[in-house]
């Protein structure tokens, strides 16, 4: 019987470290990105639409499409952001290579 009971812990180890524990980096991450989103950004909806972003609210935002073309969605419908993060020129030296700064 006790052995019974060792398997079950077992059982129960291995399902949080190969399904629960990466879920919830996945999730972090997520909130992560949507939590950094800008006006501005060009974005990937997670439904496969391209957009920019035009309006940020707490829990929705609006994306342009196309040219007057806004659709209103939910925060975390947003699945990636597609705009490269911005580097700033004293980073940059005269070969165009980002250098470490300090």
């Amino acid at each position: 019987m006790p052995l019974f009971f060792v398997w079950l812990i077992l059982m129960a180890g291995a399902m949080y470290l190969l399904l629960w524990r990466p879920q919830q980096r996945r999730m972090a991450m997520v909130r992560t990105l949507q939590s950094h989103v800008k006006v501005g950004d060009d974005v990937l909806t997670t439904s496969g639409i391209h957009a920019r972003v035009v309006r940020l609210g707490d829990d929705d935002a609006d994306l342009e499409i196309a040219p007057g073309t806004v659709i209103h969605v939910m925060r975390g419908a947003i699945g990636q952001v597609l705009t490269e993060p911005e580097q700033s020129d004293d980073n940059i030296d005269a070969s165009g290579e980002a250098t470490e700064a300090g």
